[in-house]
Formats: structure tokens, sequence, C-alpha cells
């Protein structure tokens, strides 16, 4: 894909913070869902640690998408193709 690369696009990071990591991006929206099925907030937070989760899981997939397009072309290159085509 032309301009693409191995990974999404890092998401911009407040200063002093390392860019976002698949790893991180996954442990930030464990602690999104853990903070949701806990209660106790109001409305407004739900909301925004929800939309925040969007945005984290849209990360994440973007980064686990790469990795399949890595793998793809590895196998691609190898000349082999998958043990079982239906597999994806």
């Amino acid at each position: 894909m032309p301009g693409s690369s191995d990974t999404p696009e890092q998401q911009p990071s407040p200063v002093g913070q390392q860019p976002l990591t698949y790893e991180r991006a996954r442990s930030e929206l464990e602690d999104v869902v853990r903070r949701l099925e806990a209660g106790g907030i109001t409305l407004e937070e739900s909301l925004s640690l929800w939309e925040r989760g969007e945005e984290l899981a849209k990360v994440c997939q973007a980064f686990l998408e790469g990795a399949r397009a890595r793998l793809d072309s590895a196998v691609d290159a190898a000349g082999t193709g998958p043990a079982d085509p239906g597999v994806r």
C-alpha cells in the first residue's frame, strides 16, 4: 500500500510521554474497560472513557492489521501459502 508503513501512524502524545505503541494502547484500553466495568463514575466520565476506548481499539486494530500484512508479505516472499487457505 503506497505511503503505508509497518505500523499505524503513532498518535501524538503529550510532552514527556512516549509514543503510543500497541502494548501501551492495549494496556490503556484494558484500564479503560476496568474503570467502565467498575462503575461509580459520572455519565460524562463514562462517555469520555468510552470515546478513549474507541480510539485505543482503533489503534490496536491498525497495529494488528499491519502485523498481518507483514506476515502475509513474508509468506508471499517465501513462495509458500498458509497451511489452510481458509484461515486468515
